[in-house]
C-alpha cells in the first residue's frame, strides 16, 4: 500500500492497486483515483503453453545495435496442424525470398553466446566478443576462413581487453573443433585487420600470471588458504625475470605449493586443470626453483620445509 490524496475524503489516505483492472482505489472510501493504469515493471505472462515451450517471456529480446534492423525482424513461426500447411509453406517461401542481411552475423552472435555460457563469462566479454567480429565482417576478407576459428578469437581477444584472459586451449574446448593453430591464426588474422581499420596497433591487455591462478585452483578442488597462499606466490614471482608464459608459471606454483600441502596433487593432476604439458610444468619449476625461498608466503611454509621440496 501507498498513500495518495483522495478528493472525497479530502486528506491523504492508503491507496489500493487493482492489477487486474488497472485501478487505484482509495482503501477509506473506495473511490477509484486512477483507473487503466499502465504497469512498467517486467510482464512474465506466458502464452505458449500449447507449444510445450515453458519459457514464460512473451516479448523479444533487447535491441542490438549491431544489426541493422536493430534486432527486431519479424520471423514467421510454423503453426501446428495438417490443416495449416498450406499457409505455413506460403508464408515460408515469402520469408525467405527476403533473405535477413543479418542472418549470418544472427547464428555468429548465437554461437559466440553458447561459447561464453560454456566458458562462464560475464556478458560484458560476449558483448565485446560480439563487436570485433561485426567489425572484422564489415571489412568482408574473412570469406574462406575456418568460423569457428573465428569466432573463437573474437572471445580469446574481448577476454584480454576485459583483463579476464582464457587459454587458448580453454577455447579450443568449445570451438566446435576448431585446432590451437586455427584460433592462433585468426587471432592474429583480426589484429592485423583492426589495426588497418583504425590505423594503430590493437591494445590486447597484459597477462599476468595471477590472472589464471584462482581459476586453476577450482578446478583442482584447492582450500582458501592453499589458494591464498598461491596467489600471493604467484604476485612475488613477477619480481624476478623468469622467461617462461604467465600460464606456465601459474602451473609451476601450484605445484610448489601444493607439495607443501598436506593435500599434494600429482603432477598429471595440475597438467590436466592447467592445460600445460608434464614436462612445461617440470621446466618452469626448475626456473622458480631458486627462489622459493623469497617467494612462498612465510606464513605458509617454514625454512625448513622449503629444504625438503624436491630439487629439480
Amino acid at each position: 500500500m501507498s498513500d495518495a490524496f483522495c478528493g472525497d475524503c479530502r486528506r491523504q489516505t492508503e491507496v489500493v492497486f487493482d492489477h487486474s483492472a488497472g485501478d487505484t482505489v482509495c482503501s477509506e472510501c473506495g473511490l477509484v483515483l486512477e483507473s487503466h493504469s499502465i504497469d512498467e515493471t517486467s510482464e512474465w505472462r506466458t502464452f505458449a503453453n500449447e507449444s510445450g515451450d515453458n519459457d514464460p517471456v512473451r516479448v523479444g529480446g533487447p535491441t542490438n545495435p549491431l544489426l541493422t534492423d536493430g534486432g527486431l525482424s519479424t520471423v514467421i513461426a510454423k503453426p501446428n496442424g495438417a490443416s495449416a500447411e498450406f499457409l505455413s509453406s506460403s508464408l515460408g517461401r515469402w520469408q525467405n525470398r527476403g533473405a535477413n542481411p543479418d542472418r549470418g552475423l544472427i547464428l555468429a552472435f548465437k554461437t559466440i553466446a553458447t561459447m561464453s555460457d560454456r566458458l562462464g563469462l560475464v556478458a560484458t566479454i560476449k558483448d565485446r566478443a560480439n563487436e570485433i567480429y561485426k567489425r572484422v565482417e564489415d571489412q568482408k576478407s574473412s570469406r574462406g576462413r575456418n568460423q569457428d576459428a573465428l569466432l573463437a578469437a573474437c572471445l580469446y581477444i574481448a577476454c584480454r581487453q576485459e583483463d579476464k584472459p582464457r587459454t587458448v586451449k580453454e577455447l579450443c574446448s568449445v570451438a566446435n573443433g576448431a585446432t590451437k593453430k586455427e584460433i592462433g591464426r585468426a587471432k592474429e588474422y583480426i589484429v592485423k585487420q583492426l589495426g588497418l581499420e583504425k590505423g594503430q596497433s590493437v591494445e590486447m591487455g597484459t597477462i599476468h600470471a595471477g590472472d589464471f591462478m584462482r581459476r586453476f585452483c577450482s578446478n583442482l578442488g584447492m582450500n582458501n588458504q592453499v589458494v591464498k597462499a598461491a596467489q600471493e606466490a604467484v604476485q612475488k614471482s613477477e619480481e624476478f625475470d623468469i622467461r617462461r608464459s604467465p600460464i606456465s608459471i601459474a602451473a609451476a606454483v601450484i605445484y610448489i605449493i601444493t607439495q607443501l600441502s598436506d593435500d599434494k596433487k600429482p603432477l598429471k593432476d595440475i597438467s590436466v586443470a592447467t592445460g600445460v604439458a608434464e614436462g612445461t610444468i617440470r621446466n618452469s619449476y626448475k626456473d622458480l626453483y631458486p627462489h622459493v625461498s623469497k617467494i612462498i608466503p612465510n606464513w605458509y611454509a617454514k625454512e625448513e620445509d622449503l629444504k625438503n621440496l624436491s630439487s629439480p
